[in-house]
C-alpha cells in the first residue's frame, strides 16, 4: 500500500491504548528483589510516562534496596517480568482490556494509509506481550518501535524509532510527518523534544490539566471519527 504522505503515527501504550496497571511491575519487582508485594513502594511522581527500568530502579530504592543492589537486580527483573506476564495472560484479558475505540482507531488509521508503531516505557517483551494478548498488534509495525529496554531515558526513544525506520524503509523519518498519541505530560515533552506533533487523550488527566502542557490536540476519547481527522490536520499543518 502507498502510505499517505509517509505519515507515521506513534502510539504510547499504557494509559493511551490500554489502562495502566502496576500489578505486573509490582509482582516482578517483588520477585526480583526478594520483597513482598506489600513492601513494593512506587515513587509518587516517577511512574507514569517513564521507562520500566527507571521505574524499577527508583521503586527498588524507595522500597529499601540500596542503589547498587537496585542496579544489580535489573537482569532478575527482566526474567521475573517474563514469568509474571506469561502467567497472567487470562488475568490481563479480563482486567486490562483496551480503551474503547483503541483497536478501531488503529484500524482506521491503517485503512487511511498511515504507518503506525509505538513509543513506550515498557520493555519490548512486555509491550509485545500486552499488544498481542489484547489484539492490538495487527497494524502496528513493532520493528520500528521505541521501547523502555532500548534506553532508560524516554527522550532518547524517538531517536531509536528514527534509526529503525531508516533501516527498515531505506529513507529518513521526517519529524514533521510524525504524530505521537499519548496521555501524559511526559508524552508531550518527549514529542516536543523530537520535533514530533502530539495529541493526547484524556484517559488519566483532565483536558484542562493537559492543556497546560501545550499539546497540539486533545482527544476526549479514542473515537476513530475524531482520531483520523486529528492526525490528518496535524500533518497538514506541519
Amino acid at each position: 500500500m502507498e502510505l499517505r504522505g509517509g505519515g507515521l503515527v506513534v502510539w504510547d501504550v499504557d494509559g493511551t491504548l490500554i489502562p495502566a496497571d502496576l500489578r505486573w511491575l509490582r509482582r516482578s519487582i517483588a520477585k526480583a528483589y526478594g520483597l513482598t508485594e506489600a513492601e513494593v513502594t512506587f515513587p509518587e511522581k516517577k511512574v507514569h510516562g517513564y521507562t520500566d527500568e527507571s521505574i524499577v530502579i527508583d521503586t527498588a530504592m524507595a522500597s529499601g534496596v540500596s542503589p547498587a543492589e537496585a542496579e544489580k537486580g535489573i537482569g532478575r527483573f527482566h526474567d521475573a517480568l517474563t514469568s509474571v506476564m506469561a502467567g497472567g495472560r487470562e488475568e490481563m484479558t479480563r482486567i486490562q482490556a483496551p480503551y474503547p475505540g483503541a483497536a478501531e482507531s488503529i484500524t482506521a488509521l491503517h485503512q487511511s494509509g498511515y504507518r503506525q508503531t509505538v513509543l513506550t516505557g515498557n520493555v519490548r517483551s512486555a509491550a509485545e506481550f500486552k499488544l498481542e494478548t489484547l489484539g492490538l498488534d495487527r497494524y502496528l509495525d513493532l520493528r520500528i518501535g521505541g521501547f523502555g529496554s532500548d534506553d532508560r531515558n524516554r527522550f532518547n526513544l524517538p531517536g531509536v524509532i528514527a534509526h529503525r525506520f531508516a533501516e527498515v524503509f531505506g529513507f529518513q523519518l521526517e519529524p514533521r510527518r510524525t504524530v505521537v498519541i499519548g496521555d501524559a505530560p511526559n508524552d508531550i515533552a518527549c514529542a516536543r523534544h523530537a520535533g514530533f506533533s502530539v495529541a493526547v487523550v484524556t484517559h488519566r488527566a483532565s483536558r484542562e490539566e493537559l492543556a497546560g502542557y501545550d499539546p497540539d490536540a486533545i482527544l476526549d476519547h479514542l473515537d476513530p471519527i475524531e482520531v483520523v481527522p486529528t492526525v490528518e490536520a496535524l500533518l497538514l499543518r506541519s
